[in-house]
């Protein structure tokens, strides 16, 4: 049973070839799906579905990836020799919204559901935000211990760390009562009946909620100290995650700075037992590969990590998971800078993301960074005004001003006929 769960898995999820959707469907891993009015994905963003950056070899993101599994097999070894955590990295990023938030007991009121934040290819169906999107499926073919490896969707800022596919790892690992008492070599209890607290789970017992804490928090500082060397100074803050509680993130001292590498906590048990694991406790983790790879190798632009510039290649030809290197700038060219500055169509109904998206779509990697710099209600017209800075820089050229107006009058075009603003 639990192998035939497994192949429908990989039947539903593994990544197939996509193809070009028609005017009123979208094509994806075989399967057609209708448009309608959710569907917001565009057609460049599809285009990155192809792209696997996490199976080229020598790619930056991919010497994290080993990295990080080279931690856990080392580090979780089981009777036979063998890890016990499963690896997953061919998950295909169409999910369903039950998936992607329902499964992870995250509130219809969250922001993340909303059109501005995520990829909806339909009402029921999205790119998947993050990889944590197939934690319930797999607890429920019966895992107990796995890693995810993938690519993620979010319409979001556009910044040198921002970019709307970004790739992530999601950790769980799970124990029963027998194996917890295995280990503390005692009887312990992992269950009562009790409220809350910012402490704890109500079902979870003090006992058992220390446990996993302790194994949660030696599991990632380890994972730290193996990334980033036995030096490096971390702490820990409390956050808050739908689907874990109490919650963590940790942080290194990076350049006299404290920087979040990841988030985590104890499983909700509701996650557990609406996945047929209930008589089990664990814990979760979640990290952005990007962001370590920035630090680790000193990468100043998340653009770089799409670049087939042989510059930028040719500094990660041949190494492996341990190898030190900082990366070296290729060409840095001048920046462009135009404002640009309207009045809101008189509902208002109108969010930065969607103005974002807009940027992403006529003026692709052309696009460093837009920003937000001025909004105002005009006395006169009544009306909402908004000027964004749009700065223009081609990681390889330099920009001539011509082409960057001709980019410019693009973006400004589509934003009147999608939004019916009023260029002032």
């Amino acid at each position: 049973m639990r192998l035939s769960l497994i192949r429908e898995f990989y039947r539903r999820y593994c990544n197939q070839s996509i193809n070009n959707p028609t005017n009123n469907t979208i094509v994806l891993n075989g399967k057609t799906y209708i448009k309608d009015d959710y569907t917001n994905v565009t057609p460049r963003i599809i285009s990155f579905l192809d792209k696997k950056l996490l199976h080229r070899k020598f790619h930056p993101l991919n010497l994290i990836k080993q990295n990080i599994i080279n931690y856990f097999n080392k580090n979780f070894i089981g009777k036979k020799g063998i890890t016990i955590f499963s690896i997953y990295e061919d998950l295909h990023p169409v999910v369903t919204v039950r998936e992607n938030f329902d499964s992870l007991l995250i509130p219809e009121s969250h922001i993340s559901r909303q059109k501005s934040d995520t990829y909806y290819i339909n009402k029921e169906y999205l790119l998947r935000s993050h990889t944590t999107a197939h934690q319930a499926e797999l607890i429920k073919m019966g895992l107990d211990n796995f890693l995810i490896f993938g690519d993620a969707y979010r319409r979001d800022e556009i910044d040198i760390t921002h970019y709307p596919v970004f790739h992530q790892t999601d950790g769980v690992y799970t124990l029963n009562k027998e194996q917890i008492e295995n280990v503390i070599n005692s009887e312990i209890n992992l269950f009562e009946n009790n409220e809350d607290t910012e402490e704890k789970q109500g079902i979870h017992t003090a006992a058992v909620t220390k446990f996993i804490e302790n194994h949660l928090k030696n599991t990632l500082i380890g994972l730290s100290h193996h990334l980033y060397g036995t030096k490096i100074s971390h702490q820990w803050v409390s956050a808050y995650f739908p689907f874990t509680h109490p919650s963590w993130e940790l942080q290194i001292m990076i350049n006299n700075e404290w920087t979040e590498i990841l988030g985590c906590g104890i499983i909700r048990q509701d996650i557990l037992k609406n996945a047929g694991a209930g008589d089990r406790v664990g814990w979760a983790f979640g990290l952005g590969l990007e962001r370590l790879a920035m630090q680790r190798y000193q990468i100043p632009d998340i653009r770089i990590f799409w670049s087939e510039d042989s510059g930028v290649t040719s500094q990660f030809e041949d190494a492996t998971p341990e190898t030190k290197i900082i990366y070296k700038e290729v060409s840095p060219q001048p920046q462009c800078i135009n404002d640009l500055s309207f009045f809101l169509a008189d509902d208002n109904i109108f969010h930065s993301n969607d103005f974002y998206e807009i940027v992403r779509h006529v003026g692709g990697n052309y696009v460093e960074q837009v920003k937000l710099i001025d909004e105002f209600f005009h006395p006169k017209v009544k009306r909402l005004s908004r000027t964004y800075r749009i700065i223009y820089r081609h990681r390889n050229r330099p920009l001539t001003k011509a082409e960057v107006n001709v980019l410019h009058s693009r973006i400004a075009n589509t934003t009147i006929r999608q939004f019916n603003i009023e260029i002032r």
